[in-house]
């Protein structure tokens, strides 16, 4: 089976059209397949426009609310946990944004990549074949500034681009994070625990692969909820502890 999990805040102008265009994928694979929308507190329709639309479309949708609005990293951690708590050991739970950004039909090929071993599979801006459209130079200096300090302080092999969301993971890696991290596998609240979680099941360890993304931040539906500011020093602190978690175990090793 297949999860496709959508965290969303307030995208009561994307979930319809995303849907639409998640379907024809999903009646495609060989697997079953359906949705899981994290509605992370919304104030407007999303929760109840993605039931219409997903009946509408004959998608399988399983819908989770948070009573307030939590951040990313909660309807990441909520979304986890419920794949976790559902998904077998053959299935597959692919993570995307609810806000058109990212191509459905990208789908298959990390499916591909997951059935040659890969554990993690990551839609790369970054890989031969992947390019962002329509993102500002801010936005792109911060997404590669990111990803570099992250390669160079906490390496993952096979990993270019850390703060893309857009991944499948196979269910047996989610199931061992939990297992390995508790309560800690997911502690960021934003934007940045992306990058958290893909390192903290690559240092399980996981085997992290590739495929090319085509990010369309032109088709985005409403404005970026990204706190710019908040988001440098979040990573900064990230990678210290990461680095202090490693030197910690270094010690222990040696011991």
């Amino acid at each position: 089976m297949v999860v496709v999990m959508l965290p969303a805040y307030n995208e009561s102008d994307s979930i319809g059209p995303l849907l639409e265009r998640i379907a024809p994928v999903l009646s495609g694979l060989d697997d079953r397949g359906s949705v899981l929308l994290v509605d992370d507190g919304s104030s407007d329709s999303t929760a109840e426009l993605g039931r219409e639309r997903a009946e509408a479309l004959a998608v399988d949708l399983h819908v989770v609310i948070h009573d307030v609005n939590k951040g990313l990293g909660e309807a990441l951690k909520t979304g986890f946990s419920w794949a976790r708590d559902h998904l077998a050991g053959g299935d597959v739970l692919v993570v995307m944004d609810t806000d058109n950004t990212h191509d459905p039909e990208v789908i298959p090929s990390m499916l591909a990549k997951i059935s040659k071993g890969y554990d993690v599979v990551i839609a790369s801006r970054y890989a031969p074949g992947g390019e962002e459209i329509g993102l500002s130079g801010l936005r792109a200096l911060l997404s590669r500034g990111a990803s570099l300090m992250l390669r160079i302080f906490l390496p993952v092999k096979g990993a270019r681009d850390y703060s893309c969301g857009y991944r499948a993971y196979r269910s047996s890696v989610i199931t061992r994070a939990f297992e390995t991290y508790g309560d800690e596998f997911i502690t960021e609240k934003g934007f940045v625990s992306s990058a958290e979680i893909l390192i903290k099941c690559a240092y399980l360890p996981a085997r992290v692969g590739e495929v090319p993304l085509v990010l369309r931040y032109d088709l985005k539906g409403g404005a970026s909820k990204m706190n710019i500011g908040d988001t440098i020093g979040r990573y900064l602190r990230m990678i210290a502890a990461g680095r202090r978690a490693i030197r910690r175990q270094q010690r222990g090793a040696t011991a």
